[in-house]
This record gives structure tokens, sequence and C-alpha cells, in this order.
């Protein structure tokens, strides 16, 4: 069973930085490609980056220059590095990869989120 997870997340302070990690740990669903999301109370889901299998990257306007979306493709992992964190940048964030199992078609999975909280 694919069981797709973040971590990472936490309670920091403003000016702080964070690094989310996304992997399956069913240990079955090989990731190709993946993207980042947040939802704050209130507020619709917001796509922050995302990256091809090919490693291309695309960072949301409003978090580039601050967010940055990587994989490691050994460690079947994607990641998510934030700096100079802010208040507004309080939400859950979501993981979503795009992958396959053995034998099986490309699917999409998306993680359960993880809470970030910054503090001013």
């Amino acid at each position: 069973q694919v069981q797709l997870m973040e971590s990472g997340g936490g309670l920091v302070q403003a000016g702080g930085s964070l690094r989310l990690s996304c992997t399956d740990t069913g240990n079955i669903f090989v990731i190709n490609a993946g993207g980042w999301y947040r939802q704050a109370p209130g507020n619709q889901r917001e796509c922050l980056a995302s990256i091809t299998s090919g490693g291309v990257t695309n960072i949301a306007s409003s978090v580039k220059g601050r967010f940055d979306v990587s994989k490691d493709s050994a460690k079947n992992t994607v990641y998510l590095e934030m700096n100079n964190l802010q208040p507004e940048d309080t939400a859950v964030y979501y993981c979503k990869a795009i992958g396959r199992t053995a034998g099986g078609r490309q699917r999409e999975h998306w993680g359960p989120g993880t809470q970030v909280t910054v503090s001013s």
C-alpha cells in the first residue's frame, strides 16, 4: 500500500528555515515527479513548487527566492527547502507525488500534510 508521508514541519521563528521531505513509507511507490502545496485556514490550497522527472523546477512567484524544490531519486524523496519564513507562511503543507508501483500505471498520490507554524 502506498503511504506517502511528509515530514519536517513544525514551529519556527520568523526568519527561520525548514526543510520538508516527502517519501513513500510503504516503499512500493517510485516517485518520478512531485509538487508542494499549502493551505491556510480559510484559504484555498496553493501550489508552491513542482519538479518534473527530468528535474525541471517551477516555483510560485509568491515564494520565489525563499523556497526551493528538489528530489533525490536514490532516496525516493522530494524536498521543499523554505528559508526566511514569515508568519503568513503558516499553513498545512502537502506533498503530491507522481510515480508508479512495480508493474503499475503512473499515478499521483497525496500525503496527509504537515503543519508549519511561523511565530513572529
